[in-house]
Protein backbone atom coordinates (compact mmCIF):
# COMPACT_ATOMS: atom_id res chain seq x y z
CA UNK A 1 0.00 0.00 0.00
CA UNK A 2 1.39 3.19 -1.24
CA UNK A 3 1.83 6.18 1.71
CA UNK A 4 0.18 9.73 1.56
CA UNK A 5 3.80 11.74 1.83
CA UNK A 6 3.02 15.31 1.81
CA UNK A 7 3.49 16.41 5.03
CA UNK A 8 6.80 14.64 5.65
CA UNK A 9 9.19 17.03 4.20
CA UNK A 10 9.53 19.90 2.20
CA UNK A 11 12.20 17.85 0.58
CA UNK A 12 9.28 15.85 -1.04
CA UNK A 13 7.71 18.42 -2.81
CA UNK A 14 8.74 19.12 -6.63
CA UNK A 15 9.97 22.54 -8.17
CA UNK A 16 7.88 25.64 -8.38
CA UNK A 17 6.93 25.90 -12.36
CA UNK A 18 8.33 29.27 -12.46
CA UNK A 19 11.06 27.63 -11.38
CA UNK A 20 11.16 24.76 -13.93
CA UNK A 21 10.28 27.44 -16.45
CA UNK A 22 14.01 29.09 -16.13
CA UNK A 23 15.14 25.87 -16.21
CA UNK A 24 14.53 25.45 -19.35
CA UNK A 25 15.46 28.63 -20.82
CA UNK A 26 18.66 27.88 -19.29
CA UNK A 27 18.91 25.34 -21.49
CA UNK A 28 18.65 26.71 -24.69
CA UNK A 29 22.17 26.91 -26.52
CA UNK A 30 25.46 27.13 -24.62
CA UNK A 31 26.90 28.67 -21.90
CA UNK A 32 30.23 29.64 -20.14
CA UNK A 33 30.95 26.54 -17.52
CA UNK A 34 32.29 26.80 -13.79
CA UNK A 35 30.02 30.07 -12.85
CA UNK A 36 31.12 32.56 -15.38
CA UNK A 37 28.06 32.47 -17.49
CA UNK A 38 25.68 35.40 -17.10
CA UNK A 39 23.00 33.38 -15.16
CA UNK A 40 25.47 33.31 -12.53
CA UNK A 41 26.70 36.62 -12.78
CA UNK A 42 23.19 38.04 -12.55
CA UNK A 43 22.53 35.89 -9.47
CA UNK A 44 25.32 37.41 -7.52
CA UNK A 45 24.50 40.54 -8.24
CA UNK A 46 20.68 39.64 -6.81
CA UNK A 47 22.40 38.40 -4.07
CA UNK A 48 24.41 41.41 -3.36
CA UNK A 49 20.96 43.45 -3.28
CA UNK A 50 19.54 41.31 -1.12
CA UNK A 51 22.51 41.14 1.23
CA UNK A 52 24.50 44.25 1.28
CA UNK A 53 27.15 45.23 -1.21
CA UNK A 54 30.11 43.79 0.84
CA UNK A 55 28.84 40.22 0.91
CA UNK A 56 29.85 37.75 -1.68
CA UNK A 57 28.12 34.57 -2.82
CA UNK A 58 28.50 31.02 -3.97
CA UNK A 59 26.65 28.19 -5.19
CA UNK A 60 26.27 24.75 -4.06
CA UNK A 61 24.30 21.52 -4.52
CA UNK A 62 22.89 21.32 -1.07
CA UNK A 63 22.47 22.09 2.28
CA UNK A 64 24.92 20.20 3.64
CA UNK A 65 27.40 20.97 1.49
CA UNK A 66 26.57 25.11 2.01
CA UNK A 67 26.86 24.45 6.37
CA UNK A 68 30.41 22.74 5.99
CA UNK A 69 32.04 24.76 3.41
CA UNK A 70 31.15 28.23 4.82
CA UNK A 71 32.27 26.61 8.56
CA UNK A 72 35.45 25.16 6.74
CA UNK A 73 36.25 28.40 5.40
CA UNK A 74 36.19 30.33 8.63
CA UNK A 75 37.82 27.74 10.89
CA UNK A 76 40.90 26.12 11.67
CA UNK A 77 40.82 22.12 12.47
CA UNK A 78 41.65 23.55 16.75
CA UNK A 79 38.50 25.40 16.59
CA UNK A 80 34.69 24.12 17.84
CA UNK A 81 31.45 24.82 16.40
CA UNK A 82 28.83 26.01 18.95
CA UNK A 83 25.77 24.61 18.05
CA UNK A 84 21.79 23.52 19.58
CA UNK A 85 22.06 19.50 19.98
CA UNK A 86 18.77 19.78 17.71
CA UNK A 87 20.78 21.23 14.61
CA UNK A 88 21.14 19.44 11.26
CA UNK A 89 24.70 20.11 11.37
CA UNK A 90 25.00 17.93 14.39
CA UNK A 91 21.69 15.13 13.69
CA UNK A 92 21.59 14.89 9.91
CA UNK A 93 24.78 15.55 8.19
CA UNK A 94 26.77 12.13 9.37
CA UNK A 95 29.59 13.69 10.98
CA UNK A 96 30.84 15.52 7.87
CA UNK A 97 31.50 19.13 9.34
CA UNK A 98 33.58 17.26 11.86
CA UNK A 99 35.37 15.38 9.56
CA UNK A 100 35.67 18.18 6.62
CA UNK A 101 36.37 20.56 9.12
CA UNK A 102 38.50 18.75 11.55
CA UNK A 103 36.35 21.07 14.27
CA UNK A 104 35.02 20.04 17.50
CA UNK A 105 31.25 20.37 17.53
CA UNK A 106 29.82 21.37 20.61
CA UNK A 107 26.23 20.77 20.93
CA UNK A 108 23.70 22.64 23.62
CA UNK A 109 20.68 21.36 25.01
CA UNK A 110 17.94 23.56 23.84
CA UNK A 111 14.00 22.88 24.50
CA UNK A 112 12.85 24.90 21.40
CA UNK A 113 15.58 24.61 19.16
CA UNK A 114 16.85 27.71 20.01
CA UNK A 115 20.53 29.06 21.62
CA UNK A 116 20.54 32.04 24.09
CA UNK A 117 24.23 33.92 25.22
CA UNK A 118 22.95 32.60 28.54
CA UNK A 119 22.53 28.76 27.07
CA UNK A 120 25.98 29.35 25.23
CA UNK A 121 28.19 31.27 27.98
CA UNK A 122 28.90 27.96 29.73
CA UNK A 123 30.37 26.35 26.59
CA UNK A 124 33.20 29.19 26.27
CA UNK A 125 35.44 26.93 28.43
CA UNK A 126 39.41 27.02 27.56
CA UNK A 127 39.54 30.03 25.32
CA UNK A 128 43.46 30.92 25.03
CA UNK A 129 44.26 27.35 26.34
CA UNK A 130 46.35 25.05 23.89
CA UNK A 131 45.25 21.90 25.61
CA UNK A 132 41.39 22.31 24.55
CA UNK A 133 39.08 23.07 21.21
CA UNK A 134 39.05 26.73 21.21
CA UNK A 135 35.55 27.81 20.31
CA UNK A 136 35.30 30.10 17.32
CA UNK A 137 31.64 30.26 15.70
CA UNK A 138 28.34 30.13 16.37
CA UNK A 139 25.84 28.40 14.34
CA UNK A 140 22.24 28.42 14.62
CA UNK A 141 19.58 27.60 12.54
CA UNK A 142 16.48 29.79 11.38
CA UNK A 143 13.91 28.49 11.38
CA UNK A 144 15.32 26.06 13.84
CA UNK A 145 14.66 22.04 13.36
CA UNK A 146 11.60 22.50 15.57
CA UNK A 147 9.75 24.76 13.68
CA UNK A 148 10.42 27.84 15.83
CA UNK A 149 12.15 31.45 15.36
CA UNK A 150 14.28 33.44 16.19
CA UNK A 151 13.17 37.10 16.83
CA UNK A 152 15.16 39.91 15.34
CA UNK A 153 16.11 41.20 19.10
CA UNK A 154 17.18 38.01 19.92
CA UNK A 155 19.19 37.50 16.44
CA UNK A 156 21.34 40.70 17.57
CA UNK A 157 21.60 39.36 21.17
CA UNK A 158 23.56 36.38 19.92
CA UNK A 159 25.69 38.12 17.11
CA UNK A 160 26.26 40.80 20.19
CA UNK A 161 27.45 38.28 22.24
CA UNK A 162 29.43 36.04 19.89
CA UNK A 163 31.31 39.47 18.33
CA UNK A 164 32.16 40.72 22.09
CA UNK A 165 33.98 37.16 22.35
CA UNK A 166 35.80 37.18 19.04
CA UNK A 167 33.69 34.43 17.89
CA UNK A 168 31.81 34.69 14.72
CA UNK A 169 28.00 33.88 14.26
CA UNK A 170 26.73 31.19 10.85
CA UNK A 171 22.99 30.30 10.09
CA UNK A 172 21.85 27.61 8.42
CA UNK A 173 19.05 29.27 6.71
CA UNK A 174 17.58 25.83 4.93
CA UNK A 175 13.94 27.89 5.97
CA UNK A 176 15.24 31.20 6.07
CA UNK A 177 12.84 32.40 3.79
CA UNK A 178 9.83 30.97 6.23
CA UNK A 179 11.37 32.93 9.32
CA UNK A 180 11.27 36.13 7.18
CA UNK A 181 7.85 35.52 6.59
CA UNK A 182 6.97 34.76 9.93
CA UNK A 183 8.91 38.14 11.23
CA UNK A 184 7.26 40.12 8.35
CA UNK A 185 10.46 41.26 7.48
CA UNK A 186 13.00 41.16 4.35
CA UNK A 187 15.78 38.38 4.54
CA UNK A 188 19.05 41.14 4.97
CA UNK A 189 16.95 42.11 7.97
CA UNK A 190 17.73 39.00 9.69
CA UNK A 191 21.12 38.23 8.43
CA UNK A 192 23.54 41.30 7.32
CA UNK A 193 21.46 43.65 10.04
CA UNK A 194 21.66 41.63 13.38
CA UNK A 195 25.56 40.71 12.48
CA UNK A 196 25.37 37.38 11.11
CA UNK A 197 28.99 36.50 9.28
CA UNK A 198 28.09 33.39 7.15
CA UNK A 199 24.57 32.29 5.72
CA UNK A 200 23.52 28.77 3.76
CA UNK A 201 20.70 30.18 1.99
CA UNK A 202 18.41 27.32 1.40
CA UNK A 203 16.02 27.08 -1.98
CA UNK A 204 15.36 23.97 -1.99
CA UNK A 205 12.70 23.36 0.33
CA UNK A 206 10.95 26.24 -0.95
CA UNK A 207 10.14 25.73 -4.42
CA UNK A 208 14.12 24.82 -6.18
CA UNK A 209 14.71 21.66 -7.88
CA UNK A 210 18.20 21.84 -6.07
CA UNK A 211 20.85 24.72 -4.88
CA UNK A 212 21.78 26.57 -2.14
CA UNK A 213 24.03 29.45 -1.74
CA UNK A 214 26.80 30.23 0.72
CA UNK A 215 26.80 33.96 1.44
CA UNK A 216 29.33 35.47 3.04
CA UNK A 217 28.05 39.00 4.61
CA UNK A 218 31.77 40.11 4.96
CA UNK A 219 33.19 39.53 1.60
CA UNK A 220 37.14 39.20 3.38
CA UNK A 221 35.42 36.30 5.01
CA UNK A 222 35.51 34.36 1.46
CA UNK A 223 38.84 34.44 0.72
CA UNK A 224 39.37 30.99 0.38
CA UNK A 225 35.92 29.81 -0.05
CA UNK A 226 36.22 28.98 -4.18
CA UNK A 227 39.11 26.67 -3.24
CA UNK A 228 37.33 24.58 -0.43
CA UNK A 229 34.74 24.27 -2.70
CA UNK A 230 36.22 22.65 -5.40
CA UNK A 231 37.99 20.28 -2.91
CA UNK A 232 34.70 19.83 -1.20
CA UNK A 233 33.27 18.73 -5.00
CA UNK A 234 30.71 21.64 -5.07
CA UNK A 235 32.11 23.22 -7.99
CA UNK A 236 29.48 22.51 -10.65
CA UNK A 237 30.35 22.57 -14.22
CA UNK A 238 26.82 23.97 -15.61
CA UNK A 239 26.49 26.33 -12.87
CA UNK A 240 23.73 27.86 -14.93
CA UNK A 241 21.52 25.73 -13.57
CA UNK A 242 21.59 26.35 -10.19
CA UNK A 243 22.16 30.10 -10.78
CA UNK A 244 18.87 30.30 -13.07
CA UNK A 245 16.76 29.03 -10.49
CA UNK A 246 18.19 31.66 -7.93
CA UNK A 247 17.63 34.20 -10.55
CA UNK A 248 13.68 33.09 -10.37
CA UNK A 249 13.34 32.90 -7.17
CA UNK A 250 14.93 36.11 -6.01
CA UNK A 251 13.01 38.30 -9.14
CA UNK A 252 9.42 39.08 -7.61
CA UNK A 253 9.92 37.79 -4.40
CA UNK A 254 8.64 34.41 -5.42
CA UNK A 255 10.75 33.42 -2.14
CA UNK A 256 8.41 35.38 -0.24
CA UNK A 257 4.95 34.33 -1.93
CA UNK A 258 6.13 30.15 -1.57
CA UNK A 259 7.25 30.61 2.22
CA UNK A 260 4.14 32.69 2.60
CA UNK A 261 2.07 29.59 1.26
CA UNK A 262 4.02 27.09 3.13
CA UNK A 263 3.37 28.86 6.34
CA UNK A 264 -0.25 29.76 5.92
CA UNK A 265 -1.07 26.12 5.36
CA UNK A 266 0.85 24.93 8.71
CA UNK A 267 -1.05 27.72 10.13
CA UNK A 268 -4.22 26.45 8.95
CA UNK A 269 -3.05 23.09 9.78
CA UNK A 270 -2.52 24.16 13.34
CA UNK A 271 -5.88 25.33 13.82
CA UNK A 272 -7.10 21.99 12.29
CA UNK A 273 -5.13 20.13 14.54
CA UNK A 274 -6.03 21.75 18.12
CA UNK A 275 -9.75 20.25 17.24
CA UNK A 276 -9.02 16.97 17.43
CA UNK A 277 -8.95 15.26 21.14
CA UNK A 278 -5.95 13.63 22.22
CA UNK A 279 -3.38 15.41 20.23
CA UNK A 280 -1.27 18.22 21.32
CA UNK A 281 0.76 21.26 20.10
CA UNK A 282 4.47 21.07 21.49
CA UNK A 283 6.12 23.58 20.03
CA UNK A 284 5.06 27.47 18.50
CA UNK A 285 4.40 27.52 15.06
CA UNK A 286 6.30 30.44 13.70
CA UNK A 287 7.00 28.94 10.27
CA UNK A 288 6.14 25.74 8.23
CA UNK A 289 6.21 22.57 10.57
CA UNK A 290 3.82 21.79 13.28
CA UNK A 291 4.85 19.53 15.81
CA UNK A 292 2.51 17.52 17.77
CA UNK A 293 1.90 14.70 20.27
CA UNK A 294 0.03 11.71 18.98
CA UNK A 295 -0.88 8.87 21.64
CA UNK A 296 1.35 5.59 20.39
CA UNK A 297 -1.25 3.60 19.75
CA UNK A 298 -3.16 6.51 17.33
CA UNK A 299 0.25 7.06 15.92
CA UNK A 300 0.76 3.86 14.66
CA UNK A 301 -2.25 3.65 12.73
CA UNK A 302 -2.05 7.12 11.43
CA UNK A 303 1.47 6.29 9.90
CA UNK A 304 0.02 3.55 7.98
CA UNK A 305 -1.59 5.33 5.77
CA UNK A 306 0.37 8.69 5.98
CA UNK A 307 4.07 8.98 6.19
CA UNK A 308 5.57 11.53 8.45
CA UNK A 309 8.68 11.70 10.59
CA UNK A 310 8.95 11.13 14.37
CA UNK A 311 11.19 12.85 16.81
CA UNK A 312 13.98 9.89 17.58
CA UNK A 313 14.07 11.24 21.04
CA UNK A 314 10.40 11.06 21.32
CA UNK A 315 8.29 8.59 18.89
CA UNK A 316 5.19 10.14 20.12
CA UNK A 317 6.32 13.63 18.47
CA UNK A 318 5.08 14.03 14.82
CA UNK A 319 6.84 16.68 12.44
CA UNK A 320 4.06 17.50 10.04
CA UNK A 321 5.82 20.06 7.28
CA UNK A 322 3.97 21.88 4.68
CA UNK A 323 5.67 23.42 1.67
CA UNK A 324 4.69 25.77 -1.47
CA UNK A 325 2.16 23.55 -2.64
CA UNK A 326 0.69 22.16 0.08
CA UNK A 327 -3.53 22.41 -0.28
CA UNK A 328 -6.53 22.71 2.19
CA UNK A 329 -7.31 19.52 0.49
CA UNK A 330 -3.89 18.00 1.68
CA UNK A 331 -4.71 19.41 4.53
CA UNK A 332 -8.36 18.24 5.58
CA UNK A 333 -7.32 14.34 4.08
CA UNK A 334 -4.78 14.71 6.78
CA UNK A 335 -7.74 15.42 9.70
CA UNK A 336 -9.82 13.49 8.87
CA UNK A 337 -7.82 10.41 9.08
CA UNK A 338 -7.04 11.61 12.07
CA UNK A 339 -10.12 12.00 13.38
CA UNK A 340 -11.67 8.71 12.35
CA UNK A 341 -8.63 7.11 14.66
CA UNK A 342 -8.53 9.87 17.62
CA UNK A 343 -12.76 10.23 17.99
Amino acid sequence: MSLDVEFASDNHSGVHPEVMNALMEANKGYSISYGEDEYTLSAKRLLRKVFGSNSDSFFVYNGTAANILGLKTVTKSFHSILCASSAHLTVHECCGPERFTGCKLSTIPTEDGKLTPALIEPYLMGMGDVHMAQPKIISITQSTELGTTYTIDELKEICRFAHQNNLLVHVDGARLCNAAVYLRTGLKEITKDVGVDVLSFGGTKNGLMYGEAVVFLDKSLAADFEFYRKQGMQLTSKMRFISAQFNMFLQDDLWKKNAEHANQMACYLEKELKMIPHIKLVQKVEANMVFVRIPLDYMKKIRKKFYFHVLEQDPSVARLVCSFNSTKQHIDGLIDGLKQICD
